[in-house]
């Protein structure tokens, strides 16, 4: 289901990328929601403006934030299109590929549900407030907009390897087990578990693997200057109100941004021993380019196919002709040189990402075979033919015809059809009664018997790269993951407690609600000890109020929550600090 938001950057979204597009159910936030965001808001705003990159703080009013609220997507759409990006909500992890393609698009994509409270500071899954917080308000900043958007160009067309698609799987089950709210310990661990067993036997890294290293250590987890001197543009620090503090610290390790990056791996679930730091955001491109230049989708050729081969998901090889084979591909004649190529499941066939008519899934729905390379004896090759070149070599629609090619596979059978691109030139030579045998080994690899030949034609291997040329015609359908993320069903004693949330908020906009900052402070401190953030507001409030009384009562509670409970010491004094040093504005525009 595609949002209706109003931005003509998402207009443009292809269909099968809508796909993964959900409303944002604005409701689904919870007062208590609304609370978190607005106190990593009010802490980021008073640290970050001091080490962030210097776009940051100003980016956040570029990207329709402000500190009070949860951002509606559609007022980020707002603000985000004035510089030609967009913002979608989906549903938790998506796949790499798809993540990526979607910022080829300048699109953000937008994990809508926001972390718990127990894991305010910092949450491995993905929540409004690392997206929108941590991703949106860089993107004002042209060089870092150009660096995202080809990153998702050359992120989108990166091979995955199966053990991929097995950390994925984990590390979304993980992600959605330690943001639920009843999940047990023993669900925690296995899940913990899981993920540990599969992130620590992934393998040779695949393409995707090593760019998820770049993504990670720039996107994510960057910094800019130089090692001496440097500031905060990675996501995952500036909307962590933990790690955004301690990784300036020098015992993480401040390493250059270079090619060598590429050999550090990283742990989502730990703050990370060392980070790295890019000059300015052209060098990042820079490094970005030299990797793709080694990537299947630039050089295509063996080393292309045997990528598609060993990663078994559906692949794309595209010929010198620019015809595109999409399926899953494995080995035919690659020992003694590539002949043929071959797929053992469903394929379809495409010409500049659009599939072919009569060339689709159901038609070749138990592979595809064809060889490849030049004719023998033949001054021009096949790929360079039009209908008068073909009826010259004796290709003939009805005719029987022979072709030998040099690499001893003979194709011989009556011609039935051809299949030409915009400039007349052939893809596709049909055959029937048709046999196509590789001499030197006298290996049969078709017979007439198993119906119609399509030969792709092409001479050898211009680009491969991960999943279907065309990818809405190839997967119709895609299977999104029943488990959700979103809970609108609230315990009597949650809803309490969010009533109180929707109190504080009406004395602190409206100056008034059913209950004074008294009363409120004795329920909380009767009926919900173990919370310490509605506490917080209200001494926020007695502040406002010039109420000396509150403030040393409420004070002292939250010191003795702090004493009980020594996790949350930073953030009961990071609260009363702010309380003290910044009263509430509710006007406050970042600059």
């Amino acid at each position: 289901m595609m949002n209706t938001y109003n931005n003509p950057v998402l207009e443009q979204l292809p269909k099968h990328l809508q796909r993964y597009v959900v409303e944002q159910n604005y409701d689904r936030y919870s007062t208590l929601d609304q609370a978190i965001w607005r106190y990593v808001m009010r802490q980021n705003y008073a640290y970050l403006k001091d080490i962030a990159y210097y776009p940051y703080i100003p980016g956040l009013t570029k990207a329709g934030l402000t500190i009070e609220r949860v951002p509606n997507l559609q007022s980020m759409n707002d603000s985000l299109q004035k510089i030609g990006w967009g913002a979608v909500k989906v549903d938790g992890f998506i796949p790499p590929a798809a993540f990526m393609e979607f910022q080829a698009h300048c699109v953000l994509v937008i994990a809508a549900d926001i972390r718990q409270i127990e894991h305010i500071t910092y949450t491995p899954a993905p929540d409004i407030i690392h997206e929108s917080s941590g991703h949106a308000p860089i993107i004002g900043e042209p060089e870092y907009a150009a660096y995202l958007q080809y990153f998702g160009e050359v992120g989108s067309k990166a091979m995955s390897s199966a053990k991929d698609f097995e950390l994925y799987e984990a590390i979304r089950a993980l992600s959605i087990v330690k943001e639920k709210e009843d999940a047990s310990e023993e669900e925690i661990k296995i899940a913990t578990e899981h993920f540990n067993n599969i992130s620590t036997n992934m393998g040779e890294p695949s393409e995707m693997a090593l760019l998820s290293r770049l993504h990670w250590w720039t996107v994510e987890y960057g910094l800019i200057g130089t090692v001496e001197d440097h500031k905060i543009y990675g996501a995952g620090l500036l909307s962590s109100i933990g790690e955004s503090a301690t990784c300036m610290q020098a015992d993480v390790k401040k390493l250059d941004y270079n090619l060598d990056t590429l050999q550090y791996s990283y742990d989502i679930t730990k703050p990370q021993p060392q980070l790295f730091v890019t000059p300015d955001f052209k060098h990042a491109y820079k490094v970005l380019d030299e990797i793709a230049e080694q990537m299947a989708f630039r050089k295509g050729g063996m080393e292309g196919l045997e990528k598609a081969i060993d990663s078994k998901n559906v692949c794309t090889v595209e010929l010198s002709s620019g015809l595109q084979i999409s399926g899953i591909f494995t080995s035919f004649f690659m020992d003694e040189g590539l002949f043929a190529i071959k797929t053992n499941s469903p394929t379809a066939l495409a010409y500049h990402n659009k599939q072919l008519s009569g060339h689709g899934k159901n038609y070749h729905k138990d592979g595809f075979s064809s060889p490849i390379g030049e004719l023998l004896g033949k001054r021009k090759s096949l790929e360079e033919c039009k209908i008068e070149d073909l009826k010259e070599m004796g290709i003939e629609i009805g005719n029987p015809s022979t072709l030998y090619f040099r690499s001893g596979i003979m194709v011989t059978g009556q011609v039935k059809g051809f299949e030409f691109n915009e400039l007349g030139h052939v893809l596709i030579i049909s055959f029937e009664d048709c046999t196509v045998l590789h001499e030197p080994t006298s290996e049969v690899i078709f017979q007439p018997e198993w119906g119609i030949f399509d030969m792709a034609v092409g001479s050898s291997i211009k680009s491969v790269f991960a999943g279907a040329a065309d990818k809405f015609a190839f997967e119709p359908e895609i299977s999104i993951s029943e488990v959700k993320t979103e809970k609108l069903i609230w315990t009597e004693e949650q809803k309490e407690l969010h009533q109180i949330y929707q109190e504080i908020r009406d004395l602190r906009e409206l100056g008034h609600s059913d209950r004074t900052i008294s009363q409120l402070a004795d329920i909380l401190d009767r009926k919900f000890s173990q919370d310490w953030l509605a506490t917080v507001e209200l001494y926020e409030l007695a502040f406002k109020d010039d109420d000396s009384e509150m403030q040393i009562l409420l004070e002292q509670r939250l010191k003795e929550k702090a004493r009980k409970n020594p996790d949350l010491n930073k953030l009961i004094s990071d609260g009363i600090f702010l309380a003290k040093t910044q009263p509430i504005n509710l006007e406050l525009v970042y600059q």
